[in-house]
């Protein structure tokens, strides 16, 4: 046993040796190079809030999100951002609930495979900004606000990387989702934290 856990020990010893002391990213904007970045998928998560029966806010999430930010640190209301999720990655933590949001009960993935948001304007205040675009979901395209936060910039496997966060509210039944209402609020919460990291 004492042999086994030597060799593991030693075989993992490489990798930590690579492992950073601190974290990459800085809350620093002067880090932030300007030009294309795009979505790292597997750090960038999508979530939704509503409120269930009245008891308790509840959450769900997307995965796989895709996308892009075109950021000038001398210019930053130039910036422009959009982000593609699947509508078919929607996940709660009870599987019945999972399986009816993926039908056409709700967000109906066959006939409306991804939800996208696109900016229009954005509107710097330090650190932070307000970003309006649109948001296309099930076939409808409807204005949506963000108030958007910088977090980090730095440089991850080799990749320049900036990270955001984003939140804003919607409600469900403009898009033609209107299963369980009021039952299940109308009003969704939003919230995004979104990596982006320029192409090699």
């Amino acid at each position: 046993m004492r042999i086994a856990v030597l060799a593991f020990a030693l075989a993992a010893m490489p990798a930590l040796a690579q492992m950073p002391t601190e974290p990459p990213g800085k809350p620093d904007a002067s880090r932030i190079v300007a030009g294309r970045y795009e979505v790292e998928p597997g750090h960038t998560q999508v979530r939704f809030t509503v409120m269930h029966l009245g008891f308790t806010p509840y959450s769900g999430s997307f995965s796989d999100a895709s996308g892009s930010l075109t950021i000038d640190p001398a210019r930053p209301g130039s910036a422009s951002v959009s982000i593609s999720v699947p509508m078919a990655s929607a996940w709660t933590p009870v599987a019945k609930l999972t399986d009816e949001l993926r039908s056409s009960m709700f967000f109906d993935p066959a006939k409306y495979p991804t939800m996208t948001f696109v900016s229009d304007r954005v509107t710097v205040h330090g650190h932070k900004a307000t970003i309006d675009g649109r948001l296309t979901m099930h076939g409808v395209t409807r204005p949506l606000r963000l108030d958007a936060s910088f977090v980090g910039a730095g440089t991850m496997r080799g990749k320049r990387t900036v990270g955001f966060t984003a939140t804003g509210t919607l409600k469900r039944s403009e898009y033609g989702v209107n299963y369980g209402i009021p039952l299940v609020s109308d009003e969704v919460k939003i919230d995004i934290a979104a990596a982006f990291e320029q192409p090699a």
